[in-house]
């Protein structure tokens, strides 16, 4: 039986994807002040995924740069 908590991140990628169907690569660079553009943001759920499903529960890390590109803190 699948853990609860793999079922609910396979349903909130697939809304995700939902919502940024058809999103242009011109609309997803513009930044809205004071928020960041929604490439940044996706970069950043990516480098969260990375923390907690992959470097924490396997211990491996599979896009090194990705927290300095998209992390707490770097430019967005």
């Amino acid at each position: 039986m699948t853990h609860p908590l793999i079922t609910q991140l396979h349903f909130a990628r697939s809304e995700f994807a939902r919502c940024i169907d058809g999103l242009s690569d011109a609309d997803a660079r513009r930044r809205l002040e004071p928020m960041n553009c929604i490439s940044w943001m996706i970069g950043h759920l990516a480098a969260q995924e990375q923390g907690y499903w992959v470097m924490v529960a396997q211990g491996q890390r599979m896009y090194p740069d990705l927290h300095k590109i998209v992390g707490y803190g770097s430019p967005p």
